[in-house]
């Protein structure tokens, strides 16, 4: 599959894909578009097979050539703010930015202005991709407002296109730290639950019969024990919505501070999950090179630690 940095993707449907529908298999080689975006642009006419126009249910054959026309980003209504960022990398293709926590990925009800893509926008100063809307510039992936760390952002569309195929595939490395409630038997595990959003309480995700349920993988491991907490690593094989938040409380171990997942009347004045995104690791979009990034625990994490680590330690 080949992308431009003018909105521009093409690929030659293969034979795997042949006799699919055509909204479906752009669904899979654009892991990153809703449903809904697909139907419209092939709609609006923004998507041509061997050069025609076609409806959603047509069904590719082996060789023909598609070609899907991003229509230019609509100017997003939001000024750009200038909020001090912390930015661990920066080139033509993407940006990484440690998080701090409190702060919303992107403008949604409620959030509309003090987002990280506010800052973005004043930051990069109109280059950041438009694949995922106005709404969204530059956003291949998101962390929980309260939850810190690492953060890549695809400055055009190409570099977005070739780091959610990555995300897709599972193959970007993602290490997080976490305080949890309880003590540990074996100091390494692996949560395997699929995980959808509840269908009475629209904004928690669940791991317990939801019917549209995604496959989730989360593997763990303890760092240190003390008194009813436990300091823990967990590494991401694929990324839900809250994936670590509704895992480890799956499993008796609720994270500090999460009054959605955890008890709703915390042990200690600790505020939002004690979560922070500490490692990050994926291949560059235009050098091909395996970029690694790490980050020191935040103000917030260290003070939570040094609280517990006047209780019992066990070890």
């Amino acid at each position: 599959m080949k992308a431009d940095k003018l909105g521009k993707i093409e690929f030659t449907a293969d034979a795997q894909g042949s006799f699919t529908r055509l909204d479906k298999l752009l669904c899979l080689r654009l892991p990153d578009f809703t449903r809904s975006r697909i139907v419209s642009l092939i709609e609006g006419g923004s998507v041509t097979v061997n050069g025609s126009t076609v409806k959603k249910n047509y069904c590719p054959q082996n060789g023909d050539s598609i070609v899907v026309r991003l229509p230019e980003p609509v100017e997003y209504d939001a000024a750009p703010e200038d909020i001090p960022l912390d930015i661990v990398f920066e080139d033509s293709d993407v940006v990484v930015v440690n998080k701090p926590k409190g702060m919303v990925v992107h403008p949604a009800h409620g959030n509309l202005s003090g987002t990280l893509v506010n800052a973005l926008m004043y930051h990069c100063k109109g280059s950041l991709s438009g694949i995922n809307g106005v709404m969204r510039p530059g956003i291949v992936h998101r962390i929980d407002k309260d939850t810190s760390g690492l953060i890549v952002a695809a400055k055009n569309d190409a570099a977005h296109i070739s780091l959610a195929a990555q995300f897709k595939e599972h193959s970007v490395l993602r290490e997080y730290r976490a305080v949890v409630y309880g003590g540990f038997r074996e100091p390494v595990g692996v949560i395997d639950r699929p995980i959808g959003r509840n269908s009475v309480l629209r904004k928690k995700m669940t791991s317990r019969g939801a019917a549209n349920a995604k496959n989730a993988v989360t593997h763990y491991e303890v760092i240190e024990q003390f008194s009813g907490f436990s300091y823990i690593k967990c590494v991401l094989e694929t990324g839900r919505t809250h994936q670590i938040r509704v895992h480890m409380s799956d499993i008796g171990h609720p994270l500090l501070g999460d009054t959605v997942y955890g008890p709703s009347k915390q042990k200690t004045d600790f505020e939002g999950q004690c979560l922070h995104a500490k490692t990050l690791g994926f291949i560059h979009p235009s050098t091909g090179k395996l970029m690694l990034f790490d980050s020191e625990l935040p103000d917030y994490f260290e003070k939570a630690l040094e609280k517990l680590r006047r209780t019992l330690c066990i070890r």
